[in-house]
């Protein structure tokens, strides 16, 4: 994929022109997706199998932490380098690049950020190499879109450490985590402001993982929902300030919107590839039905949203690349792309079911697959609803 400069608002020129290093974690992801996740994507999709061998290779290969710095065993990457890649795998199977998602964006970002040197050393190494899977627990069975309406409590004990009680659902890589981002209410009755972060592991006594959700799409993304009882986290353990959960959930969100719009953009362009080739082969009264306007239409139309949301996911990761540098936010840069980006993945996949008929019906080929994994991509780390609101409201200024 070449790159290129574009010149955005208040003359600022973004340049896409790629690195070398962003192009060799895009070729490696590639060429892993190619080889190792494609040939069994169908058959773990139908069984809902994790895929943990391919998840520890990917460690290794710097994919379970490509914005890692090397001293935390990363790959030292960027923004940029994380959406190619991103892109490349979920391209291949969207439920594996849903578990690097999270690995990256919401487990590893979010203690990079705040957590301390000890904490950098010891669970974000682990996660990065792929020795360990992350997790990242915010919403609970009440409590989705509103997620400071949560009532899962940390309690400080005579010690200092925290006891922690109440439940989370909907934790991807919850059944297999080994350490956790959990959110809980540290002082009552004040709202988002009672929220703190800690760090989990869920080898300890009082955490119990549920059964594994039955889902529609990425299935051989383990889901589930988990529970603390009388739960003691070591006040080492606490990520970040007392208090500061919420803000420090949202801005990990922010990340992580950009790993679900790559997420979005991978299953659109193999979607969009396979129509591409089908329409080249299919044939229908004595034409390939590439030759019919209505076809046509729908491929010019499937380019066109392909395109936007590649380009607004790389200008979301490009902001959020400069804010490191120079601070400021990229929030809405995030939502905006992960808004077009996973309703193009849903339209697009949508028109390759219709385009390929019954073919795109059956399970003897993958597009019924990307239509139920696209599906997600509107729900999860803010629903589209939810994105608009927060693009509605910094474009106004008003709440």
């Amino acid at each position: 994929m070449a790159g290129f400069p574009i010149s955005i608002a208040h003359g600022v020129l973004m340049d896409f022109s790629f690195t070398e290093d962003q192009l060799s974690i895009q070729a490696i992801a590639r060429d892993f997706a190619q080889k190792r996740i494609v040939p069994v994507a169908a058959e773990l999709d139908a069984k809902g199998e994790f895929p943990l061998d391919n998840i520890r290779e990917m460690g290794q290969l710097g994919l379970m932490g490509i914005e890692v710095p090397h001293e935390y065993g990363g790959a030292g990457l960027d923004p940029i380098g994380y959406v190619l890649a991103m892109i490349e795998i979920a391209a291949a199977d969207a439920a594996t690049s849903t578990i690097m998602s999270v690995n990256n964006s919401l487990f590893c970002n979010g203690i990079l950020k705040h957590g301390t040197e000890e904490q950098k050393q010891k669970y974000v190494r682990a996660i990065a190499q792929g020795d360990a899977i992350g997790a990242y627990a915010l919403t609970e069975p009440q409590s989705g879109s509103d997620a400071s309406a949560m009532h899962t409590r940390a309690t400080k004990n005579a010690d200092g450490d925290w006891v922690i009680n109440g439940k989370k659902s909907w934790i991807t890589s919850g059944p297999v985590a080994r350490y956790i981002v959990l959110f809980a209410i540290s002082t009552p009755g004040i709202g988002a402001k009672g929220v703190s972060a800690f760090i989990i592991d869920t080898q300890k006594p009082g955490f119990h993982a549920g059964k594994t959700e039955p889902k529609l799409g990425i299935r051989a993304s383990a889901t589930c929902e988990i529970e603390f009882n009388d739960y003691v986290c070591s006040k080492d353990d606490l990520l970040g300030e007392e208090g500061k959960g919420f803000s420090i959930a949202m801005g990990v969100l922010d990340a992580g919107r950009i790993g679900i719009a790559s997420q979005a953009v991978g299953i659109a362009r193999a979607a969009y590839e396979a129509t591409l080739q089908w329409s080249r082969d299919r044939k229908a009264f004595g034409h390939p039905i590439g030759t019919f306007q209505m076809t046509q239409a729908k491929i010019a139309d499937m380019k066109c949203k392909l395109d936007a949301a590649t380009l607004l996911t790389l200008r979301a990761a490009w902001t959020k690349g400069q804010t490191e540098k120079n601070g400021g936010r990229f929030g809405t840069e995030a939502s905006v792309a992960k808004l077009v980006a996973s309703e193009a993945a849903m339209w697009i996949a949508h028109q390759a079911v219709q385009i390929h008929g019954g073919m795109g019906y059956s399970k003897e080929m993958p597009l019924e697959r990307y239509f139920r994994d696209a599906k997600i991509t509107e729900i999860y780390e803010g629903t589209s609803e939810i994105q608009r609101m927060v693009i509605a409201r910094a474009e106004t200024g008003l709440r």
